[in-house]
């Protein structure tokens, strides 16, 4: 069954890990990885890139990419939202709002100190979402 307008936005909300798909080669499947991701009911959703990563430029040639985000406990539940994309600057507070997102209060410091390192600058992609598919089968 399909989800309200609310239970989508709201599940989308959560904290689960996304699945981006883009467009990277005409004569390929698209490029599908893991994600972290933000998103508040009504807004945009936004994530956090390397600058010149391959998923990175996959957008801004595609102009537009998807995300997928499932849960498997207590029901098989996804949202899948796709539309187009807007790069915009990273920033620290984004960093740590990201981080926080997902990792334990007691990991975020390190994980930011080894972002800053290793990982290079990051850019901010941006979404609002077009089109939307969702399912819940615990409501079958």
């Amino acid at each position: 069954m399909a989800l309200s307008v609310e239970e989508r936005a709201q599940f989308l909300a959560e904290p689960n890990i996304g699945v981006l798909s883009v467009v990277e080669h005409a004569d390929r499947g698209p490029l599908s990885v893991p994600i972290w991701y933000q998103y508040t009911p009504g807004g945009s959703l936004w994530l956090r890139t390397g600058a010149d990563s391959r998923k990175a430029r996959a957008i801004r040639e595609a102009g537009r990419f998807s995300l997928v985000v499932e849960r498997t406990r207590p029901t098989v539940r996804y949202v899948t939202v796709e539309g187009p994309a807007e790069f915009g600057e990273d920033s620290h507070d984004l960093s740590v709002e990201m981080a926080a997102r997902y990792l334990a209060p007691d990991k975020v410091e390190a994980f930011l100190d080894y972002e800053r390192r290793y990982l290079g600058d990051h850019v901010v992609i941006s979404m609002r979402p077009e089109r939307w598919l969702s399912l819940d089968m615990g409501a079958l």
